[in-house]
């Protein structure tokens, strides 16, 4: 996926450091589930489920992340013009994620905005919802210390040694400003109001919360030139600890909006 402006890609790519991770550049959906699990079982509508090493994507403590490698592929396209695509997939007989249910997701671009939205419709059972989104953003040409973060959240999601939420939040404090050398792979809570800001060199991204999401994972890490603003339905470990859903036969909406202007224009 490529998102310009002004001849400029400002999506970022981290597969040199990540190789065979389908979510290490652009805006890669995380389905089933977002972030990481804190083991290889869970239990949702009274199915116990154990997850296939195999089939997913293992962090560096060893821990499920971002889904199952089976929920990338088989998506077909529904609708492609120049300012809307649209996407559908049909998730029946996943051993690791046993609620069949469809998913589908629209992009649409305007001059300034491109809005994603995730939905999806549950089948004859209830359907777990601790899905996000990756957008991985870059700013050329303006070195990473002078990049300056707007984070409107409330609460830090407080976690352990392998970044598993303990069920502890904190105040999530004074965050916006320049990164300067700060690094982070952080979960909050979103705060309600306000948009996720990148801003330098003369150019301002902006990522809207509009619907569905009240939580993001801010990642900045050491070895690489990115920010990630995440929106997610559900914290990291969310599928193990009984989540939201939707029932049987309902359907479930989440938005976010990426807006990108020169600054001179505001």
């Amino acid at each position: 996926m490529s998102l310009r402006h002004d001849g400029e890609e400002l999506l970022g790519d981290v597969t040199a450091h990540v190789p065979d991770r389908p979510w290490a550049r652009g805006i890669p959906l995380l389905h089933p589930w977002a972030n990481r699990l804190g083991g290889f079982a869970y239990m949702f509508d009274g199915t116990p489920v154990e997850l296939d090493p195999a089939d997913l994507y293992l962090e560096e403590h060893g821990l499920p992340l971002h889904g199952l490698r089976r929920a990338v592929t088989g998506w077909a396209l529904t609708e492609h013009t120049d300012t809307r695509a649209a996407a559908a997939h049909r998730v029946e007989g996943f051993a690791g994620f046993p609620f069949d249910h469809e998913i589908a997701q629209t992009a649409e671009l305007d001059a300034r905005r491109l809005t994603i939205t995730t939905t999806i419709r549950a089948g004859e059972r209830p359907v777990p919802i601790a899905f996000g989104h990756h957008p991985f953003f870059q700013l050329p040409g303006v070195p990473r210390a002078e990049w300056a973060l707007t984070l409107p959240v409330a609460e830090r999601i407080v976690v352990d040694a392998n970044l598993i939420p303990t069920g502890e939040r904190t105040p999530a404090g004074a965050l916006d400003g320049p990164l300067g050398d700060r690094t982070f792979d952080d979960g909050y809570t979103y705060g309600g109001t306000g948009a996720f800001v990148l801003e330098g060199g003369g150019r301002r991204i902006e990522v809207a919360f509009e619907d569905g999401y009240a939580y993001a994972q801010v990642f900045a890490p050491a070895i690489a030139d990115i920010v990630c603003f995440e929106p997610m339905t559900a914290p990291a470990d969310a599928l193990r600890h009984g989540p939201d859903s939707v029932p049987s036969g309902g359907t479930f909406s989440a938005r976010f909006s990426v807006t990108i202007d020169a600054v001179s224009e505001r």
